[in-house]
């Protein structure tokens, strides 16, 4: 089984939260990466932001706390996403280039509010929302 492991990444904006989101052909996620060997799962997650994003700079007012996603992917490459909850104050994303793809990894970032997040996010990651939401009360 392959573990990812990903941020749900918050920035407030006054009473509204906004959450952010990355998106790869159709398909809209939270930022995340496979966990490299030996590498803990949250600086392999906080590596991931800060990699496809630019953003450095994560505050975890909740902790260490995380949810897992139900297994998913082919029946020969199994994985698991793990998610970390975090606040930033950076509004400015950058989408730099891969070296190993020689572009970047997604096509476009967002930041939505709850409601336009749940509309754009599969199931999958819809679940991964919700925690978020209910743990942070941004709704």
């Amino acid at each position: 089984m392959v573990l990812s492991a990903g941020v749900v990444v918050i920035r407030r904006e006054g009473e509204s939260c906004r959450f952010l989101l990355l998106r790869v052909f159709n398909y809209w996620d939270f930022p995340k990466g496979e966990v490299e060997p030996g590498e803990d799962p949250l600086v392999a997650a906080r590596r991931e932001v800060r990699e496809e994003t630019g953003i450095a700079e994560l505050e975890f007012p909740w902790g260490e706390i995380f949810v897992e996603t139900e297994p998913y992917g082919s029946s020969r490459r199994r994985k698991v996403a793990r998610y970390y909850l975090a606040e930033t104050a950076v509004r400015e994303v950058e989408l730099p280039v891969n070296p190993e793809l020689g572009r970047p990894e997604h096509d476009e970032y967002r930041w939505a509010s709850y409601e336009e997040a749940r509309r754009l996010l599969g199931e999958r990651v819809g679940k991964v929302l919700r925690w978020a939401a209910e743990r942070s009360g941004c709704r």
